[in-house]
């Protein structure tokens, strides 16, 4: 699987227009020329179609909308990603590192760390 996501990431990466892509040609091309209004506003509508496609399965559609609305909604955070010096390589070492710890204690830390940002600046 990782296999795949990095030749998606290798493959988003060529078409960014510094390496050449052509927003003419490249609908990644296109959205990264474009900057981070158009991805960020792709990533909010593929969040919202995964939303409602898990509600139409809850009412008896195929679960494959699920499946082709999250690989939407992954496709374009790649994309996210990638403007950003990022790749699917840098999730998978943040999913690694929440391993083994509980979402309730993750999310706890997390509020102890900004408030203590918060107390510093």
């Amino acid at each position: 699987m990782q296999d795949s996501l990095a030749r998606l990431a290798a493959v988003i990466e060529s078409r960014k227009p510094a390496n050449g892509g052509d927003a003419e040609t490249s609908y990644v091309s296109r959205l990264l020329h474009k900057g981070p209004d158009a991805f960020l506003k792709k990533i909010g509508e593929e969040a919202t179609e995964v939303v409602m496609a898990a509600k139409d399965v809850d009412h008896g559609a195929d679960k494959s909308k699920i499946v082709y609305e999250v690989a939407d909604l992954w496709f374009h955070s790649m994309i996210a990603l990638a403007h950003y010096g990022l790749g699917p390589a840098d999730v998978v070492t943040e999913l690694v590192r929440r391993e083994g710890t509980s979402g309730i204690e993750e999310k706890a830390l997390r509020k102890l760390a900004t408030r203590a940002a918060d107390e510093k600046g």
